[in-house]
């Protein structure tokens, strides 16, 4: 296999490898905002506004599950 071949496949697992970091990085604060809506539901139980807390905080929950499971798929297709 020609040297050039051989430096492109190099830079295209790189950038792959790269593009896992970032995935992995974006999970992070997904997983931190995922453990305050938890927080919130837990504060909001006996509140005059806890059924609109509860709401708000499920909402923050599947929208953070929503964008995972995109990284997930992103990182899928990356690797195939």
């Amino acid at each position: 296999m020609p040297t050039a071949t051989i430096y492109k496949l190099q830079q295209i697992g790189e950038s792959m490898g790269d593009i896992g970091q970032h995935i992995h990085d974006a999970r992070r604060p997904l997983n931190n905002i995922s453990m305050q809506a938890e927080l919130i539901k837990m504060l909001a139980q006996g509140s005059e506004h806890e059924a609109a807390l509860l709401e708000a905080a499920d909402k923050i929950s599947q929208y953070c599950q929503d964008c995972s499971e995109s990284l997930q798929s992103l990182h899928c297709s990356v690797k195939s």
